[in-house]
């Protein structure tokens, strides 16, 4: 979506960057265009209040203008906020934004991802377990930008998931029967339905979307997690 337009789209901040001296290059998700790139023109002067409106996990509503991939930044508006990320949920955020920033194309409308992006953020902001705003973030990203997983059926055979049986992710194909598998036919039909109320499912979940996303990712490292790992794991 390269509209020369947008006025008071929804969006969150992503990334930013210093431009020389003044400005900013932005990485935003926005509801209805996607990720856009965004330049801010002089909102790094003194007496400029715009950017400490644009940081990441704020609920911000802008405006845009350009023919160019980069679009300029017109307008802000802040939107009331869910709530503060701050410790270990600040990095799931970041974590999220990196996701995103991975598996959305730019200019490529996901109103669905938006969605559940918003909702992670205020599980994490709230005290909502973080494992699970993750996996059904990362579940709904998966879903939407064409990478989803049949959660329903193995891949190739077409034979139904059984509780009982253990399952493997095979790159290019999705999941397959294997009775040395790491996930439980009961935790891919908890899944399916996006129920966490079971401490296996959460942690087999976890287990499992690092295998997919590793797989897409093609072994390019997510910055993101190797520090919420170093924070679990301590010095």
């Amino acid at each position: 979506m390269t509209a020369n337009a947008d006025i008071l789209q929804p969006a969150f901040v992503l990334h930013c960057q210093h431009y020389r001296e003044t400005s900013l290059i932005l990485q935003v998700l926005t509801r209805d265009a996607g990720r856009v790139a965004l330049l801010a023109k002089g909102v790094r002067k003194a007496r400029s209040k715009t950017a400490a409106l644009l940081q990441p996990f704020l609920p911000l509503q802008l405006s845009y203008q350009g023919k160019a991939e980069l679009k300029n930044l017109t307008h802000v508006e802040s939107l009331p906020p869910f709530g503060v990320l701050q410790g270990l949920p600040l990095y799931c955020g970041f974590y999220a934004n990196e996701l995103l920033g991975r598996f959305l194309h730019p200019y490529d409308p996901h109103p669905e991802v938006f969605s559940a992006y918003q909702q992670c953020l205020v599980r994490l902001a709230t005290g909502g377990d973080m494992h699970i705003a993750l996996r059904l973030f990362e579940l709904e990203l998966l879903e939407h930008s064409g990478y989803g997983l049949d959660f329903a059926y193995t891949a190739g055979s077409g034979l139904a998931i059984e509780a009982d049986k253990r399952y493997v992710f095979q790159a290019g194909r999705g999941l397959v029967a294997d009775p040395l598998g790491p996930i439980s036919g009961a935790t891919l039909q908890a899944l399916e339905v996006r129920d966490f109320s079971q401490a296996q499912v959460v942690a087999e979940a976890k287990l499992l979307m690092r295998i997919v996303i590793d797989s897409y990712l093609q072994g390019r490292p997510l910055k993101s997690r190797a520090v919420i790992q170093q924070i679990i794991n301590g010095p």
